[in-house]
């Protein structure tokens, strides 16, 4: 599995600790789509980079990281297609697997201790679409941005 990740300049640390993380645990490709400097860093560009990399399949989920996780799951959720959550813990990182199917997680760095972001992480790619009845919902989502994309 390859996982994109993306960051501001207030969560270079976390993207790094992560990062390696993700690779020693799972043993996943992890590609690095934000930037490495403590510098001012705009969050849209790694967000809709990472999106963008989810979407066109070069990586299969995305994790993005800023100071609240919050601007940059929204750059994220503007990208048709994507389903961005931010969580602060670990249960809705699982249920929004399991009911949402959410291909991309969004947490911040200013928010989460590094080793509850990691509860988070594990929990949210330990967790598994159950399809079935939620299906009609992500059906509804999709319905929804056909529309946008024509008004």
């Amino acid at each position: 599995m390859k996982i994109g990740i993306g960051n501001d300049h207030v969560a270079v640390d976390y993207k790094n600790q992560i990062k390696q993380y993700i690779e020693e645990k799972y043993g996943y490709e992890v590609i690095n789509f934000g930037t490495d400097s403590t510098e001012r860093f705009n969050y849209p560009v790694a967000g809709e980079a990472v999106a963008n990399a989810v979407i066109s399949g070069e990586v299969d989920k995305g994790i993005v990281i800023c100071g609240t996780g919050v601007g940059i799951s929204l750059v994220a959720n503007k990208v048709n297609g994507i389903r961005c959550v931010t969580c602060s813990e670990p249960y809705s990182a699982k249920l929004s697997r399991e009911h949402n199917n959410t291909n991309m997680l969004a947490f911040g760095a200013r928010v989460v201790g590094i080793e509850l972001a990691k509860m988070i992480v594990d929990a949210w790619l330990n967790g598994e679409y159950e399809g079935g009845r939620h299906q009609v919902r992500i059906d509804m989502l999709t319905d929804i941005e056909e529309r946008q994309k024509n008004k």
